[in-house]
């Protein structure tokens, strides 16, 4: 048991990690599929598209890379912070941190007299990290890194954004806006049934949901570039 709490922490943190990437790839979807979308309502001009839908591109890619560094930075100091905690507790009163650490070995399953030699091997082998493990859920070794999901939400969130991007900008001026609105959808469907799948929830559900949001977006950009293309001309 104790083995493997460690590698389901590691499995856990590659689902979330899997997730975040896919959310962030939905959303660069969305976003610039619909930003497009309104500026091809407004005008045929490729170029203003395209340096829009650039534009659009990098700024919502930095603003989740800069969203995920804040996010996941605050994590790491609450996770630095308990670690701390727990080693002054261990330098102050060891013995009722080995009596902890026995009574949670015994709520696993373990008998008192196996449960207590355990909790004396692993305090004697290395008494910050088995009580992080299996106290705190904490890897001390392996803290959340706030470049990694910087880095990560960056890439991700580019990838989905130039899809549609590609889309509209590959196309003729009349087959504009229904192909990329059948790339997004499609896309948007793909990502739907992957972080459903991942999350354990209805797939039906999850991509419905996602197609429906991508087409409002799209549709009220549109509108909305429709309406002041006409009025500036």
């Amino acid at each position: 048991m104790t083995h493997s709490e460690p590698h389901d922490d590691v499995a856990g943190n590659r689902m979330n990690w899997l997730r975040a990437g896919v959310l962030g790839a939905n959303d660069g979807i969305v976003s610039t599929a619909s930003l497009v979308v309104g500026v091809a309502g407004a005008t045929t001009d490729k170029t203003q598209i395209l340096v829009a839908g650039l534009a659009g591109l990098f700024a919502g890619a930095l603003s989740m890379a800069s969203g995920e560094y804040v996010s996941v930075s605050s994590q790491r100091d609450a996770e630095r912070a308990v670690l701390a905690k727990e080693r002054q507790e261990l330098r102050e009163m060891p013995e009722e941190e080995l009596e902890e650490l026995q009574k949670i070995y015994e709520q696993k399953g373990l008998d008192e007299a196996t449960a207590k030699e355990v909790a004396k091997q692993l305090t004697a082998h290395d008494a910050l990290a088995a009580h992080a493990e299996v106290e705190l859920h904490i890897d001390p070794d392996e803290l959340t890194n706030p470049w990694g999901a910087a880095i990560a939400s960056f890439i991700s969130f580019t990838i989905g954004a130039l899809l549609p991007l590609a889309a509209i900008i590959l196309s003729s001026t009349t087959l504009r806006i229904p192909v990329t609105v059948v790339a997004a959808v499609l896309t948007l469907a793909l990502t739907g049934f992957v972080s459903a799948r991942l999350s354990g929830a209805p797939r039906q559900r999850a991509i419905i949901r996602n197609v429906v949001g991508g087409l409002i977006a799209m549709g009220v950009t549109y509108g909305i570039g429709a309406l002041v293309g006409q009025s500036i001309g």
